[in-house]
This record gives C-alpha cells, structure tokens and sequence, in this order.
C-alpha cells in the first residue's frame, strides 16, 4: 500500500464501545489515507484515547470494524486471534502518554530491544538501525544513557524511536506531550512534525491546537463518544460547523 493507493491505511466502520452502561463510542466512521496526519481533538472523556486504543487492539469495541493496512484487526466487533493480532501490531507503532521505557536498560537497548524478539534482527543491524533513530530525534548522545538521568521530553523522544525501530507503517499517538512540562513539548512535537513531513500516516489524539492547526491534513473532532466534525484544519480553526466546536475550541484557545 503506497500514498498513491486510493485505499485507507486505517479505516473505522461503526466503531462502538462501552464500559457496562456508559457508551464511550458511538458509530465511528473514519478513513486515514497513506501519508495522512489526522488529529483528533476533543474534551477530555469524548472517547479519543479509546478510539486510538482500539486501533491497536488494546482496547475491544463491542461493535464495527477496523481494517489497518488492508487486514482486519476487528470485524463484527470480533477481534484477530492474538497470534495474528501480534503480527498486525507490529505495522502499527504507538507512543502513549507515559513512556513505558524499561528502567533497566539503557536508551540503545530500549530501542533495539523490540527489532532484536519479534523481528529477528541481528544485534548489530538492529543497533545500527537505532543508532539513526536516536539521531533522527536527536538523542544520538544519549545512546548509553539510563532512562532514570533523562528529562521527559527526552524519554518521549527515545519512545518514538523505539516505536519506529519495528519500521511501523501507522503511528498512533495518544497525548504523548501531555506528561511533560511546557519547556519539554516542543522538542516531541518538533519530531512528530519531521515524521509528518516524511509521510509517515499518523493519528494522533492531543490537546495542542497549534500542532493540530499546522500539521494535520484532517481535523477529527469528538464529543461524547462521536466525531460530531471532521475537515482540514484551516476550516475546523476558522469556521467550525458545529456550535459544539466553536465552544471546545474558544475555551482551550483562551485556556492556552
């Protein structure tokens, strides 16, 4: 699948999901093409995070379908058997909001770690392969450094690396500055930027607008469980057709 195929890389038919009587989706219809960034904003509780969690097969929706890159990993609200859903997760990167790094291990082996089980790599060609990563975000000199001495931008930036080191074709982000301080959130976003600007295909769930605002092709916004809009951001930013839109988003721009 290429950016110049007409197909989605991710496609969201239906999606519900429920937690005993609270629905958190309901029917969510949406297409990402290849080499399309969409964002996804919305109030906290709307069900983004739980969206992107299903996209992964991390959380079960009750009902719809999922294809990712072609397969699918949910249909009729039936998941792959986990030996097929492993598979299909490894064309499929995520970066959450912690950074889930393993203490014990240094940056370089953080980011080889995953390359070396499940894809076989040799060591050497995996380290290799990480050692550009780290360059790529700009942690080079961090390769033997420990987690513990590093900032939580830099943590985050070593968890992209570590995403992309399985040479995912989707990368979902699920809030992944919202764990850092002011000072740190650009320094994450200045890579997610380079990603988009390469054509990596990208969801990301977060609350920066200005992100959002200059890199998204599609600005997907929800609300108690529903995308009640989606559009390019110059005219979900400028003339929102929702009432709920305008709401959301002149609050979190004065907040900001």
């Amino acid at each position: 699948m290429s950016a110049s195929d007409p197909r989605p890389m991710v496609r969201i038919r239906r999606l519900t999901k429920s937690y005993g009587d609270n629905v958190v989706l309901r029917g969510i219809d949406l297409d990402i093409m290849p080499s399309q960034v969409v964002v996804v904003i919305g109030p906290s509780g709307s069900g983004k995070s739980t969206l992107l969690r299903c996209c992964n097969g991390l959380e079960l929706a009750q009902d719809g379908d999922i294809e990712i890159c072609g397969q699918p990993l949910l249909a009729d609200g039936r998941m792959l058997p986990d030996g097929q859903l492993n598979k299909l997760r490894e064309e499929v990167g995520m970066v959450f909001q912690s950074f889930n790094l393993f203490a014990h291990l240094s940056v370089l082996d953080n980011v080889t770690l995953g390359p070396r089980k499940l894809r076989r790599l040799p060591r050497g060609q995996a380290r290799e392969q990480a050692r550009a990563l780290l360059e790529k975000v700009g942690l080079a000199h961090k390769a033997d450094a420990m987690p513990a001495s590093l900032s939580g931008g830099q943590k985050q930036r070593v968890a992209i690396a570590r995403a992309l080191a399985m040479q995912p074709r989707v990368m979902l982000f699920d809030e992944p500055t919202s764990a850092l301080d002011p000072e740190l959130v650009g320094e994450v976003l200045k890579v997610m930027k380079l990603l988009a600007a390469e054509g990596m295909t990208m969801m990301a769930v977060t609350h920066e607008m200005s992100f959002a605002r200059d890199v998204a092709d599609v600005v997907a916004v929800m609300d108690h469980g529903g995308i009640i809009e989606a559009g390019p951001p110059a005219r979900i930013f400028t003339a929102p057709a929702q009432p709920r839109t305008r709401e959301f988003l002149q609050a979190v721009l004065e907040r900001g």
